[in-house]
């Protein structure tokens, strides 16, 4: 019996050639798996693409609520954003992705599991990495680095080689924006965006949603409620995450939220430019920021929001099957006890402005914030506390007087 190998699909060209590839140089049986993490109708016509390129079986499986329940949510609790604008919408599909190739692989007894990603990218270092914690026993294949086996360098190379193997596909040789999509953002890479001089052209690139200036002309109001960090309902309809995410991804799309330009520092050492489309991403992260304002106390605050950076940072590198993720989800876990509560907030031509948080283990104190003086704080002991606070800083300056009228 040949070997099998687990083959993570897309259906795009990249991966429909890989399948006579591995056919023709390893002689494998080619299991296709496509992880539905949301990409929408970017599924359509799979199966049949799949076994007309030689695959023997394809898998579609589902993992949405599992992305968002136990991928996405953990970072949006953590408040993980990467070098202050990326919210890690490919970085959290990729350990859900590698789960699930392993589960098929181990499933259909293959030995290895290959995947598209190139040589330069972040995706091969999360696969890889997902794929080793879960699966160490497994080979892995990535063409692109197998330079020596792997011949094509362009669309054109893949396209004239599958027509060689009898693959005619629906696809050209014009070369379009390189995109990532799930349910939580769509990125954008390639084309005008390879120069930071030049400004994205929103126009043709947007897919989730519009540009801030063709957004309405009115604002629209929505109203999130949360229990112990986790959003339960949204304008006060109970839904599960995966169903929120949907619904804010249409009015933050709409109104223009969610659109960032940014060049981030990939783990391998090189600088890159891209554009991230997370509308109901941004809408979520900054209603539970909001709340977190609210019931968080000062010192576990300014933990957390270290922390939160670090796990940007773990999830990121591909680190997400690792003792330190799980450390630091498990205190993050601990400060989202009381995150409990209703978040209302607009949405207008791409902002996301206040409008009300509530929550009954708030800490904020209407009587001790006000100007009027309350029973629980006296302003004569603000003297004694700032004596304190500033007695270092006294006894170094008048040190330093000491020493400056000896010279």
């Amino acid at each position: 019996m040949k070997e099998k190998v687990v083959l993570a699909y897309s259906g795009g060209l990249d991966t429909t050639a890989i399948i006579p590839w591995l056919k023709e140089n390893f002689d494998y049986e080619v299991i296709c798996c496509c992880i539905d993490c949301g990409q929408g109708e970017e599924l359509d016509g799979l199966e049949e693409r799949a076994k007309l390129s030689g695959a023997s079986k394809l898998y579609i499986e589902n993992v949405i609520d599992d992305f968002c329940d136990n991928y996405v949510m953990p970072c949006v609790k953590a408040g993980s954003v990467y070098e202050n604008k990326y919210l890690l919408g490919t970085a959290m599909a990729r350990p859900t992705i590698a789960a699930k190739l392993v589960e098929v692989a181990r499933k259909e007894g293959a030995t290895a599991i290959c995947h598209g990603a190139t040589g330069k990218g972040n995706d091969q270092i999360r696969f890889e990495l997902g794929i080793k914690a879960l699966a160490p026993d497994l080979k892995i294949i990535a063409p692109w680095r197998m330079t020596d086996v792997w011949t094509m360098e362009s669309r054109e190379d893949e396209i004239a080689y599958c027509k060689e193997h009898g693959i005619d596909l629906p696809f050209d040789a014009s070369h379009s924006y390189s995109r990532d999509r799930n349910l939580w953002h769509i990125s954008h890479e390639g084309l005008e965006l390879e120069d930071p001089a030049v400004e994205p052209n929103y126009d043709d690139l947007l897919v989730l949603g519009v540009s801030p200036e063709k957004a309405p002309d009115e604002g629209e109001y929505i109203t999130l409620s949360f229990e112990a960090g986790v959003p339960t309902a949204i304008n006060g309809v109970k839904k599960k995450v995966s169903e929120i995410i949907t619904d804010l991804n249409a009015i933050g799309g709409k109104h223009g939220v969610g659109i960032i330009d940014i060049v981030e520092n990939r783990v391998v050492g090189m600088k890159s430019r891209g554009v991230y489309e997370t509308p109901g991403g941004t809408i979520l992260m900054e209603a539970h920021d909001q709340l977190e304002e609210l019931v968080l106390d000062r010192d576990t605050y300014a933990v957390k929001k270290d922390l939160g950076n670090k796990f940007a940072q773990v999830v990121y590198e591909g680190k997400w099957f690792t003792p330190l993720r799980e450390a630091i989800q498990a205190f993050v876990d601990v400060t989202q006890k009381y995150v409990t509560g209703e978040v209302k907030l607009k949405v207008y031509k791409g902002n996301i402005i206040k409008a009300g948080t509530t929550s009954n283990y708030s800490l904020y104190s209407e009587s001790l914030a006000s100007f009027t003086t309350g029973e629980l704080y006296d302003h004569h002991d603000a003297e004694g506390f700032i004596n304190l606070f500033g007695l270092s800083l006294k006894v170094r300056a008048l040190k330093k007087q000491e020493l400056d009228s000896k010279k």
